[in-house]
């Protein structure tokens, strides 16, 4: 068995030129021809300046989930590296372009030079991308592969359309109060972004600059105890099950707003910072692992709404991290989902501020259902 794993290249792609928050619409369209009030509310308390869509002003589609995936991966390449070395791709979306077939095997598909090779892909929300690099990590540790290639990508953009909003209501007044109300559809609109992000993990560390040795990824899912508060493609009934859509008609698809994205506000707000916190206090006890020992804490948020309600509940439960240590690129690049912890791992990286034997604690929740990733990273 193999004694280190290595990330030893990053590589991201976003599609087209950012979006600041006062174009957005003249993107994503405007709801019954009028602007949305809820925007502001909900740009306000979700701290994102900027985001990346995959399409332009008049609706056409400029880059598909599995280009962006694709092109990511490329970019990990030169010639030293090339596409038919790669032992094995692994593949993360919220957002494929296509029920059958997987996400993976369409990205593979697209990497013309790619040798035939093993492919995964993982489905779900924040956490696949976490999921592809378990699933990599393990097959190199194991010396099951010398290399393997994990790539985290979105298109959410297209459930963002204003057609979509056309029969939701904005909850105003409630939005002024309680602003965690606006996470029903409105909020997830003003902060989805488009874009890719792929590492390459090795069984030696790179011949020159960092490598970023993974210690160890943890995940799990508190399914067994909650109830479902992300979903799309779904309606939740009375007793708050969630019904798939083969059980609606065509009709209803549409009156109900199937496909759109939605989260339960009335769990989010209650139980994501908390059960996260319970996480990696298990972690600890698992590991013996010291959170004091962390130089950089880069934790994927939603929403910059929950920054001070994480490092209240960590102050309150663990220790006072200091501010320095947080590192989040959320308001430049908005929210991409499984892509969101490599591209912020890749900042870093590039960023000219970390030091070798520094170690780093990636986190990422996933509302939908509330599974969690952790993964503590030294760097060499």
């Amino acid at each position: 068995m193999s004694k280190a794993v290595y990330i030893t290249r990053f590589s991201t792609f976003f599609p087209n030129d950012p979006v600041e928050n006062d174009d957005m619409e003249q993107y994503i369209g405007f709801v019954n021809n009028k602007s949305s009030t809820a925007k502001r509310l909900v740009l306000n308390k979700n701290g994102i300046n900027r985001r990346y869509y995959a399409f332009d002003k008049s609706g056409n589609v400029t880059h598909t989930n599995v280009e962006m995936a694709a092109n990511a991966v490329k970019g990990l390449t030169d010639d030293n590296f090339g596409l038919d070395q790669i032992d094995l791709l692994s593949c993360g979306t919220s957002s494929p372009d296509q029920l059958i077939p997987s996400h993976g095997q369409m990205v593979h598909g697209l990497l013309k030079g790619c040798r035939q090779t093993e492919v995964v892909s993982f489905a779900g929300t924040c956490c696949t991308g976490m999921q592809a690099l378990k699933y990599a990590y393990l097959s190199v540790l194991s010396g099951n592969t010398k290399n393997a290639v994990s790539v985290a990508s979105e298109r959410l953009s297209a459930w963002m359309n204003h057609k979509y909003f056309e029969k939701e209501s904005e909850l105003l007044n409630q939005l002024s109060a309680k602003p965690i109300l606006a996470f029903e559809k409105e909020f997830l609109r003003w902060m989805l972004s488009d874009g890719a992000a792929a590492v390459l993990v090795q069984d030696t560390p790179a011949a020159e600059g960092f490598s970023f040795r993974i210690d160890w990824i943890e995940l799990t899912s508190y399914a067994n105890e909650m109830e479902t508060c992300m979903y799309a493609g779904g309606e939740k009934d009375k007793e708050g099950n969630l019904v798939g859509w083969t059980h609606f008609s065509e009709t209803e698809w549409l009156e109900k707003s199937l496909f759109a994205i939605k989260q339960d506000t009335r769990i989010l707000d209650k139980y994501i910072v908390p059960l996260g916190t319970r996480f990696i206090r298990e972690i600890i006890a698992k590991r013996n692992f010291n959170p004091r020992e962390v130089d950089w804490f880069l934790p994927h948020l939603s929403s910059m709404y929950f920054e001070e309600k994480i490092k209240a509940d960590i102050r309150e439960t663990l220790y006072d991290m200091q501010d320095e240590k947080w590192f989040i690129n959320l308001s430049e690049i908005g929210n991409v989902a499984s892509a969101s912890a490599f591209c912020m791992l890749e900042e870093l990286a590039r960023s000219g501020k970390i030091k070798k034997g520094e170690k780093i604690l990636l986190m990422v929740p996933e509302s939908a259902r509330f599974t969690y990733a952790y993964a503590l990273i030294t760097v060499c």
